[in-house]
């Protein structure tokens, strides 16, 4: 769980500064998501190098959901009484459901974004919108309630990260004396608060009309 965590936390950050592209407009957006489908061309066919990212991703979120699920019922057997301290408590229950709603997230996103390209903004709809991607997120993120979702779900993403990059760090034996364990937590809050901030400015910018 530690190691698919830690992928995933190098991936939304390398996601993110993907996503800054869009404040430098139409042309430097579609450039950057053209380029993702060309890395390693002639190497790898067309797309190639994307689609060995997607499966990796994929197999990588079966086992860190698998993992979360057997870790769940462990402690669930394992530990008869409740956490003394509710802080601890508090921090499990966290990751557990704040992890859930990521995986509705995720899904959605996806079919929004990757597999299907809807367009929910009923004055941006039809090929020329789904079909380019900086006009498929521009019209997205004029919805207001799609971009209060997206807030939510950034929010969610960074307490998961804050935690988990700082388990993850201390599962793998990084945290071993006083100076790395505070070396861990400051990665964990820095990495959440990093990539809550970098996901969130090309939403909010498309939504009070900063980028059109």
């Amino acid at each position: 769980m530690a190691s698919t965590g830690l992928l995933f936390a190098l991936f939304v950050l390398v996601h993110m500064y993907g996503n800054l592209k869009l404040l430098a407009g139409e042309s430097a957006y579609n450039t950057y998501a053209e380029h993702l489908r060309t890395i390693f061309t002639p190497i790898l066919p067309y797309a190639g190098f994307l689609w060995i990212m997607r499966v990796v991703l994929v197999l990588s979120l079966v086992l860190h959901v698998y993992a979360a699920v057997t870790l769940w019922a462990r402690s669930g057997s394992a530990r008869r009484t409740r956490y003394a301290a509710g802080k601890a408590a508090l921090k499990t229950t966290w990751m557990r459901w704040g992890g859930v709603t990521l995986f509705l997230f995720i899904v959605w996103h996806l079919i929004e974004f990757t597999i299907a390209k809807v367009s929910v903004n009923p004055d941006a709809t039809g090929v020329a919108v789904t079909q380019n991607p900086y006009a498929l997120v521009v019209a997205s993120f004029q919805v207001w309630w799609l971009t209060l979702i997206y807030v939510v779900a950034m929010l969610t993403l960074g307490l998961h990260l804050e935690h988990g990059v700082f388990s993850a760090m201390q599962t793998l034996g990084w945290t071993n004396s006083v100076r790395t364990y505070g070396y861990a937590k400051i990665l964990g809050y820095v990495s959440a608060a990093l990539v809550v901030a970098g996901f969130l400015i090309p939403p909010l910018a498309i939504q009070f009309g900063l980028v059109k």
